[in-house]
């Protein structure tokens, strides 16, 4: 009887582990979400920022900036609820304003262009990359999540359900291609 006891407390401070340590893996990988987040907020108001600066900067025809200036101004003042629309329009106000490699030239070539365009093509590049990590963390979290001994024993506490950053990042293949 005793032999049994003992194995039975063996296996419930077994199975306390293990859920312990699933939890703190599940905390790990929330915190990874935050970080990730936090750069992905990074990259898209530097994104925003470059783009406004360069069009109010007088390089751009008059209605290629205002295109510009619009939609990365309502990109850096969206609320929450509305940020992935807002940085989908930059995305597509981007590509519309350097659709053509001529129009890229253009940009290159005014003083101080050169410097703008390898700002921009930077800030453009490195938002797909900094979505796909939080969206990747957003995935391991919720595939941990579904499994049934966290929800059985709600190991994720009060913690919000995550969801990843849904947007249109495609990058305007002129800029890229001609700034790099």
């Amino acid at each position: 009887m005793t032999a049994t006891l003992i194995w039975i407390l063996v296996v419930l401070v077994a199975i306390g582990l293990y859920l312990s340590w699933t939890a703190g893996r599940l905390d790990r990988l929330h915190a990874r979400i935050d970080a990730a987040r936090a750069a992905l907020d990074a990259q898209l108001l530097r994104r925003a920022s470059v783009a406004q600066e360069l069009a109010t900067s007088g390089v751009l025809d008059p209605a290629a900036s205002i295109v510009l200036y619009e939609a990365a101004h309502a990109a850096r003042q969206a609320e929450e609820e509305q940020r992935e629309v807002a940085e989908s329009e930059l995305s597509q106000a981007l590509r519309a304003v350097f659709a053509e490699p001529q129009q890229v030239d253009v940009l290159r070539e005014a003083p101080g262009g050169e410097e703008a365009a390898h700002e921009l093509a930077e800030a453009v590049r490195r938002v797909p990359m900094a979505r796909r990590f939080h969206n990747d963390a957003v995935g391991a979290v919720r595939r941990l999540r579904e499994h049934r001994k966290v929800r059985w024993f709600r190991l994720a506490g009060h913690a919000p359900f995550p969801l990843a950053f849904e947007m249109d990042d495609e990058s305007p293949a002129a800029l890229v291609d001609r700034a790099a």
